[in-house]
């Protein structure tokens, strides 16, 4: 919904098993782009579960379709052809240093594409992510979920060559729906009835909190970094720990090292909610 309505130029949208299964994921990115209107930007499914280990799903939280309390109407028009990977290395070969990497799920297509084909390290304008802390998780004390769901991908794409910006738990955990902005999304026309379930879905919202927009930071930062305060780091990857497994260690004091990542560390929340807003009006000024 913000790339929808601030006028950012998306190129794709691939699909990956994430809080959902596969199916989901592709289902509701078709539902999304044909209610938002987004014409013809290619839908391109990706990889089903994670690199190696078993998959991690979160339907207790984002419930059996991943959209919560949502309902959109069947989509008229089906994926592309291909897969995400493929779609990643040949969009950033056609493009080079002009295309920015949003991930807001678990990373394992990116991690793909790194692997089949090293130059989009080169390539790629900017990787930006919805993911990781460096506190502490949510799926677990140690890991945010989407880390979790594909600790290897993870660290292969932290461990790629260029600077992952990541904006985790420490900075989406401010992003707050407060009554106050649940108030500014009631009136805007066939919009409210995406936002307003969206933003209820999961957990009460009062007049001091409520549930966190996670993903939007991501896309926010790509539209103002100014809204971020982001600090250069070395970020790692836990593979292997018993309780710790897709923990992403981030070290600050980086010393004589190169920094692998910039981390947000706090959010203009102000300001990002009225960037939230402006565009969410100017979408549903669009959408009727």
């Amino acid at each position: 919904m913000l790339a929808a309505g601030s006028g950012l130029d998306v190129v794709g949208i691939t699909t990956v098993g994430g809080n959902v299964d596969l199916a989901l994921t592709t289902a509701n990115a078709l539902a999304l782009r044909e209610f938002l209107q987004f014409g013809d930007v290619p839908v391109t499914p990706g990889s089903a579960g994670a690199l190696l280990r078993h998959t991690v799903r979160a339907t207790d939280v984002h419930g059996a379709t991943g959209l919560g309390d949502v309902v959109l109407p069947a989509p008229r028009l089906g994926p592309s052809d291909g897969h995400a990977v493929d779609f990643i290395v040949e969009t950033l070969r056609a493009a080079p240093g002009e295309i920015t990497l949003v991930a807001v799920g678990p990373l394992t297509n990116i991690a793909l594409a790194v692997r089949r084909e090293p130059r989009i390290v080169e390539w790629a304008r900017d990787v930006v992510i919805m993911g990781g802390s460096y506190t502490r998780g949510n799926h677990n004390p140690a890991a945010e979920f989407n880390m979790l769901a594909d600790p290897e991908a993870a660290a292969v794409v932290f461990g790629a060559g260029w600077t992952v910006t990541m904006l985790g738990l420490d900075v989406t955990l401010t992003a707050l729906v407060t009554t106050q902005v649940l108030e500014r999304m009631k009136p805007l026309g066939r919009l409210s009835e995406l936002l307003v379930p969206a933003a209820t879905s999961y957990g009460v919202v009062t007049a001091e909190g409520g549930p966190a927009i996670h993903d939007a930071c991501a896309v926010a930062y790509v539209l103002d970094p100014s809204l971020f305060t982001c600090v250069p780091a070395v970020v790692e990857v836990e593979t292997a720990g018993q309780f710790t497994r897709g923990m992403t260690v981030t070290d600050f004091a980086v010393g004589d090292r190169r920094p692998n990542a910039l981390v947000g560390t706090s959010l203009d929340v102000k300001r990002f909610w009225d960037l939230m807003i402006g565009a969410y009006e100017r979408l549903a000024a669009r959408l009727g």
